[in-house]
């Protein structure tokens, strides 16, 4: 049984002065946290709040590239890149400028 899997390309802001899914931009997924970007803080921030806004597990989510950059990209498991886009279009129906 193969899994699904889908890729998600990120621009995170460490030390903002809230957790916030800001909106999607040309495809990439633009974030706030208020986590310092030291040690891994803001990336287990990021993969924390963008886990309560898929509806999926930590455990699901995997910074495959930038871990020490603002822009990143994540392994997204158990989905398809279809599901993922449903998810967000969901996320922010209410949140467009």
């Amino acid at each position: 049984m193969e899994t699904s899997k889908a890729v998600l390309e990120v621009h995170v802001q460490p030390g903002a002065k809230s957790d916030e899914v800001v909106g999607l931009r040309d495809g990439i997924l633009h974030m706030k946290v208020k986590a310092p970007p030291r040690k891994g803080q803001a990336n287990q921030a990021l993969i924390t709040l963008l886990a309560k806004a898929l509806g999926l597990s930590k455990n699901d989510l995997a910074i495959v590239r930038g871990h020490t950059s603002r822009n990143k990209a994540l392994d997204v498991q158990g989905i398809s890149p279809e599901e993922l886009k449903k998810r967000l279009d969901r996320s922010f129906a209410g949140n467009r400028p």
